[in-house]
């Protein structure tokens, strides 16, 4: 029948790509219809979502990869997922074994959960300027979890080299090293832009996205260029990084002003991950942007996402109008509002960063929190 005709041209096109299977059923396409193995294989395979209203806002399709459908909730699972894999097949771990991480949240997260699924103990050292809502997941996740307070990187007491020590400090323990291990960037290029590849069929001419550790901007913008030289790679930026003005120098500068209420996401330094990836561009974006968009997103299309996706999205909104209509642009939507929830939708919160004002008037019942 045409429908199975159909749906087999489907499989004939993406049959490579698990998320892009697809079978008809009494006349139903069905998306995803073979099992996965357990927590770890469901990492991955997002769905790219069109994005209604910056898509419209600019005459481009602005396409955003749903991250926060990932099993442990955030774009982090893919790379926790590589970390560990790589540690094994390093025989830097073993059975039983201790993972060891310094991180803002959202990597622990999903470190927690793959080494719950692994049988691993987890370990987490963190800023203790993050939201009470990760710290409390990762406790329950079953994660022990040091909150430490928040210094540069080059204070021997900074979160990352505490987590090293830590680590070199157990029998069968890895500290996982997010920043600088490429396996990271690695997980990205084999996964992520893959993905954004098949999804788009090869028709995205730019992506963007802000950086914590740098390996989605690197491991995606490496592929895509590899596959299309022409696709443009723009960095986005919260305030407080020093990433946008090193791009924008040509790496002459690594200037840092200001603050930003964005977390995991803005850079002191280049990582080894970001290292030796082609960016075409920089776009720096104020939290009053961000905000907004966390709002706008909601009220108009029902995305519950947390700061960083917001960020994004606008980055995404601000490559487009840079490019012009007719392009595709491709994002990330990290993770979801619910681990921010008590500070992005609190007006006692907001008002004190000076944010209250940055939400939209329509949207302004939404701030339900006190």
């Amino acid at each position: 029948p045409p429908l199975m005709r159909a749906a087999a041209r489907l499989v004939g096109t993406f049959g490579h790509a698990r998320s892009f299977r697809r079978s008809a059923i009494r006349g139903i396409t069905v998306t995803n219809a073979e099992p996965v193995d357990g927590l770890i294989g469901a990492i991955g395979n997002t769905p790219l979502i069109r994005l209604h209203g910056v898509s419209e806002a600019t005459g481009c399709e602005v396409l955003a990869k749903a991250e926060f459908m990932n099993p442990g909730g955030s774009v982090k699972d893919r790379a926790a997922k590589f970390l560990v894999e790589q540690a094994e097949r390093d025989g830097l771990i073993g059975p039983g074994g201790t993972v060891v991480e310094g991180t803002a949240g959202n990597t622990g997260i999903g470190l927690a959960h793959v080494c719950r699924a692994k049988g691993y103990k987890c370990v987490i050292y963190m800023p203790d300027t993050q939201s009470a809502e990760k710290i409390s997941l990762l406790r329950m996740l079953g994660a022990e979890v040091l909150p430490v307070p928040a210094v540069p990187f080059d204070d021997p007491q900074n979160y990352n080299h505490q987590a090293r020590r830590h680590a070199e400090s157990l029998e069968n323990a890895v500290w996982t090293n997010q920043f600088d291990n490429v396996a990271n960037r690695d997980g990205h290029y084999q996964t992520t832009g893959p993905e954004i590849w098949a999804q788009t069929r090869g028709k995205v001419d730019g992506f963007t996205c802000a950086t914590g550790t740098g390996g989605t901007l690197a491991g995606v913008g490496m592929f895509l260029k590899e596959r299309r030289s022409d696709v443009r790679v723009f960095l986005a930026d919260p305030p407080g990084s020093i990433l946008y003005s090193f791009v924008k120098s040509g790496g002459q500068i690594m200037e840092r002003t200001g603050s930003s209420i964005t977390e995991g996401i803005g850079q002191g330094r280049v990582t080894a991950n970001l290292q030796g990836t082609e960016v075409d561009d920089a776009l720096h974006v104020a939290d009053e942007r961000t905000v907004a968009m966390v709002y706008t997103l909601l009220q108009h299309e029902g995305f519950f996402l947390g700061a960083s996706s917001a960020l994004n999205v606008v980055a995404a909104f601000d490559m487009a109008k840079a490019m012009g209509p007719g392009h595709t642009i491709v994002t990330v939507l990290c993770d979801g509002a619910s681990r921010y929830q008590s500070r992005l939708f609190s007006r006692s919160w907001l008002e004190s960063k000076g944010l209250y004002e940055a939400v939209p008037d329509d949207c302004k019942h939404l701030v339900s929190l006190e």
